[in-house]
């Protein structure tokens, strides 16, 4: 039981170094982007933001749903993809928590800082300063948007998560076994390792 909280704390701890190493990353990538480019292309990058913590919420929540059975045959018949399916499964835990809280918890912050600076660019588009009515309504009405489409698109991700889980964790299973053939980086190196103890 202490060997299991102390595998618990320390996944905890590197999620955590992880989640703060990206969300600097990204918070600083999407704030140099955006201070360069016209508000419409702000606003498109935005929603791609959103879009990107939808899907990633959808795979967190697929992989605690989905069952590796379908995965053992494919695997036995050596579909590529099947391996990296079952390693996925098999930690959904550790998988659904990189791709719920890091990934989906980092898209919410920074889709909210990207907002602001959109907010900034498109009031001043107009001639409107920074603290005027107008500026303030377009925060509230373009946070209230992308508040809406997060909530919403994970409500509707999570209905085909849970209803679709084999099909959505094989199709992230053979993109993540295309990386590793192409770019020869092991993505699901330490599930695998973790996979093959199991057995």
């Amino acid at each position: 039981m202490d060997n299991k909280l102390k595998k618990a704390v320390n996944f905890s701890l590197s999620i955590a170094v992880i989640t703060f190493v990206l969300a600097a990353i990204f918070s600083v990538i999407s704030s140099s982007v955006l201070s360069g480019v016209m508000w419409i292309i702000g606003l498109i990058i935005v929603f791609i933001i959103v879009f990107t913590g939808v899907v990633f919420d959808m795979l967190g929540i697929a992989a605690t749903a989905a069952e590796e059975k379908p995965f053992h045959a494919m695997a036995s018949e050596k579909v590529p993809g099947s391996k990296e399916a079952i390693a996925i499964v098999r930690n959904a835990d550790r998988f659904a928590s990189f791709c719920n809280d890091v990934i989906g918890d980092i898209s919410g912050i920074v889709s909210g800082t990207a907002s602001t600076v959109v907010v900034l660019q498109l009031a001043s588009s107009f001639g409107y300063t920074e603290g005027s009515a107008v500026q303030i309504g377009i925060n509230v009405f373009l946070t209230s948007i992308v508040a809406a489409l997060t909530v919403g698109g994970k409500a509707l991700g999570k209905f085909f998560a849970i209803n679709h889980s084999t099909r959505i964790i094989f199709f992230a299973a053979r993109v993540i076994a295309w990386l590793e053939n192409k770019l020869n980086v092991r993505i699901l190196s330490n599930m695998m390792s973790s996979t093959k103890k199991s057995r």
